[in-house]
């Protein structure tokens, strides 16, 4: 394949620490080494909008961690905790002691046109899965800065159905931190934010991700 000019503007190291070149310096490479160019070039130019970016990524992640991780043992936050503000932690609501992560919710805080939809569907061990495993999912990917496309699908489309579980919301005729957590997930993909404090270089440079680009 014949060689090509093409020039790189760009900061003098990279977050990763690799070195790039200064701004302005003509560089003689191949087709192939202008694309990988092209995929470790920050989508987001400011370093401090990068970082704010990470930091929203990873607190998003380790929301979703944290609600698995109380679901599945019943911390006594917002699993384990009864209306007197009796706490039984690690008890019968647990998830590891057959305690359903969706059954309260979904039996008695649905309202609204799909209220019957989901009352049919509480405590469902399907449902139960599906749910414990997304927030699973999707926390460990932004926490980690990976597989931030399939992560924000994920995390819009359950974001998006639980703010269909009580219509309309309480505090606004259609917003809620639900759809606003939803365009924030697929934000943070969009703009790369994995790249930043997290393992989405080293992700993208794998094979698999090299073989199937929807994982990036």
């Amino acid at each position: 394949m014949a060689a090509t000019h093409f020039h790189l503007r760009s900061r003098a190291i990279f977050e990763s620490g690799a070195m790039a070149p200064v701004e302005g310096e003509r560089t003689e490479a191949t087709a192939t080494d202008a694309a990988r160019a092209v995929v470790i070039e920050p989508v987001v130019r400011s370093l401090a909008a990068r970082r704010v970016l990470a930091g929203l990524r990873i607190g998003f992640g380790l929301t979703f961690l944290w609600a698995f991780t109380d679901k599945l043992l019943a911390l006594g936050f917002a699993t384990g905790r009864a209306e007197d503000g009796t706490v039984d932690r690690f008890g019968d609501a647990a998830w590891i002691n057959d305690g359903s992560p969706t059954l309260g919710f979904l039996k008695f805080g649905a309202d609204g046109p799909f209220a019957d939809v989901y009352h049919s569907i509480a405590g469902a061990a399907w449902a139960d899965w599906l749910f414990m495993l997304g927030l699973l999912g999707i926390g460990l990917a932004l926490t980690l800065g990976i597989g931030l496309r399939v992560a924000a699908t994920a995390g819009a489309v359950l974001y998006v159905l639980m703010w269909t579980v009580v219509l309309p919301p309480e505090n606004n005729p259609v917003l809620d931190d639900h759809l606003l957590g939803a365009i924030t997930v697929v934000a943070l993909a969009l703009t790369q934010a994995g790249d930043t404090w997290g393992l989405g270089r080293t992700w993208a440079g794998t094979e698999l991700v090299r073989r199937f680009p929807v994982l990036r």
